[in-house]
C-alpha cells in the first residue's frame, strides 16, 4: 500500500533510513518539531517510507515520503486529518529534523464533494518551503487523504529546476495510486 522507491519512478532510490521505526508514527511536538512516537491507542499500524530522485540533468534532487496509518475507527482517522489541518495554524514553521525546517506553511482541507474532490472521504493539502542545512528554500507539499479508517499521505520536496506543477503532479499521482491500493484492500475484507 505504501509507495516504495520503484513505485515513484525508475530513478528513485531509498533514502537512509528507508522506513520508519515499526510501531511508531510522526507527531508534531509542542515546540513544532517532528518526532516519532509509539502508536497511540486506536491506531492499528503506521508506516512511512522515504525515497528520493537523485540530482541529474541540471536539476536538483527530489525527496519524497509515502505514509499510511490504519485506525480502528473512522472517527480516529478523521481526527488525524483535523489535527493535520490545525497543526499549520499552531506551527506555520516546523522542524522535520535537526538540520531542516519547513516555513510559510498554508493548508487547505477538502471533504468529499467539495471543490470537485471525489477521490477520498476527506483530504488536506499543505504547501510551504523546505529549508535544508545549506539554507536553500525548495518547494514543499504534504498531501493527506482519508478513505474509511485509513489515512495515506505523501510529501514532495523539490530541488532546483523542478516546477511546482511538476511536483504537485508527482504527489497527486502517488496519493491517487495509494488510495487505489487502499480501496482494493478494503474490498478484499
Amino acid at each position: 500500500m505504501v509507495f516504495a522507491p520503484g513505485d515513484w519512478g525508475r530513478r528513485f532510490v531509498a533514502q537512509d533510513p528507508a522506513e520508519s521505526t515499526p510501531g511508531t508514527w510522526a507527531v508534531l511536538d509542542g515546540h513544532c518539531r517532528w518526532e516519532r512516537q509509539k502508536l497511540p491507542r486506536g491506531v492499528l499500524a503506521g508506516l512511512s517510507r522515504y525515497s528520493g530522485l537523485p540530482a541529474g540533468g541540471g536539476k536538483g534532487a527530489v525527496k519524497v515520503t509515502a505514509a499510511a496509518t490504519a485506525h480502528s475507527s473512522i472517527l480516529g482517522a478523521d481526527e488525524q486529518l483535523s489535527t493535520t489541518l490545525e497543526e499549520v495554524l499552531r506551527c506555520p514553521e516546523q522542524q522535520p529534523r535537526a538540520d531542516a525546517r519547513i516555513t510559510g506553511l498554508n493548508s487547505l482541507g477538502t471533504p468529499f464533494g467539495a471543490r470537485e474532490q471525489d477521490y477520498a472521504d476527506d483530504s488536506v493539502l499543505e504547501a510551504g518551503q523546505y529549508v535544508g542545512k545549506d539554507g536553500a528554500a525548495q518547494p514543499y507539499l504534504w498531501m493527506v487523504a482519508r478513505l474509511g479508517t485509513v489515512v495515506v499521505a505523501v510529501s514532495v520536496t523539490g530541488g532546483k529546476g523542478h516546477t511546482q506543477p511538476e511536483l504537485q503532479q508527482l504527489g497527486a499521482t502517488a496519493l491517487g495510486q495509494m488510495l487505489g491500493r487502499v480501496q482494493q484492500r478494503l474490498k478484499e475484507k
